[in-house]
Formats: structure tokens, C-alpha cells, sequence
């Protein structure tokens, strides 16, 4: 007789713990997404979801509140570190965005230097082209040549292209 109390006492307490580990299991959403199927979750759904498409809420919750929607950390690392990491992780990509910023500007200026630079020397080489003084030039062989009339005017044409391309 003992050892069928002991039984039924044990089947009791055992339906118990069963019963109790499934009451949270019961707390459970169920909503329509955006492409219309339906969801299930034991989380709230995203902030995207209009109420009308939240089907079924957990009993104990009243009002939908929606789940705050939280970036990732960068790394493990930054995840176990202290509650201010979306301070920490926020001040990081300020500072990595100032630096992006920061090279791009460093990169047009030295662009825009060269240009300025390359528009000077046309300036000052169409100048030159202009008055009539004799140009040479050293041809593939390393032979010294005269530029002739053909020869200025096609000069002459290509430093106007480049005085149009790198000067404002």
C-alpha cells in the first residue's frame, strides 16, 4: 500500500512540475507579418506590425507595448562589457563616421590641389604657345625637334581640352 501512495504521490508531483514548466509556454504572441503569414512567438512582435494584425496576445498582457529594437554589438567582446554599451558602441561610430568624413575631405582637397596645380601649368604652357616662341621637344629616338605650325596647333588644342577639364 505504501508503495502505490509513494507512486501516485510521485505521478502527482511530476503532472505538477509538468504543468508549471508549460504555464510559460502558453505565453505565446501570434501576429501577421507583412507578407501576410502568420507568426509565432514568445517575444512581442516587431514595432512594424500594426495592432490590427496582432492576433493573440499573452493573458497577462494588457497593452502592446513593442519590443525596443536594439542594434547588435560590434563584437562578443562589447556585448559582455558593462550596460553602457549602446553608449560605448554609439560614441565608436561617431567617431569612425568623423574619420570616414575626414579622409573624404583629405582626398577632394588633394584632389582639387592637383587640378589647381594641372590648370596653372596649362595656363602657363598655352601662354607660352601663344607668343610664338620656338618649342622643342625630344622625340622617341632622343633626337631634339622644332614643333612646327601642325604641331603648335595640335599642342595649342590639347591644352585648351586640358584647361577646360581641370580649370573652373
Amino acid at each position: 500500500m505504501k508503495n502505490s501512495t509513494s507512486r501516485t504521490l510521485l505521478a502527482c508531483l511530476g503532472l505538477a512540475l509538468g504543468l508549471a514548466s508549460a504555464l510559460p509556454a502558453a505565453a505565446q504572441w501570434k501576429w501577421k507579418d507583412s507578407a501576410g503569414k502568420v507568426q509565432y512567438s514568445d517575444r512581442p512582435p516587431p514595432s512594424t506590425v500594426p495592432e490590427r494584425d496582432i492576433l493573440q496576445r499573452p493573458s497577462n498582457v494588457r497593452s502592446f507595448a513593442p519590443a525596443p529594437v536594439t542594434e547588435t554589438p560590434a563584437s562578443p567582446a562589447a556585448a559582455a562589457s558593462a550596460p553602457g554599451v549602446d553608449k560605448d558602441l554609439e560614441a565608436r561610430r561617431r567617431a569612425e563616421e568623423q574619420a570616414r568624413q575626414a579622409k573624404e575631405k583629405a582626398e577632394k582637397d588633394k584632389v582639387a590641389q592637383a587640378r589647381a596645380e594641372n590648370c596653372a601649368r596649362a595656363r602657363n604652357y598655352m601662354q607660352t604657345l601663344d607668343s610664338g616662341v620656338r618649342i622643342a621637344r625630344t622625340n622617341a629616338q632622343g633626337e631634339r625637334e622644332i614643333l612646327g605650325d601642325e604641331a603648335r596647333a595640335a599642342e595649342a588644342a590639347r591644352t585648351r581640352e586640358l584647361i577646360a577639364a581641370n580649370c573652373d
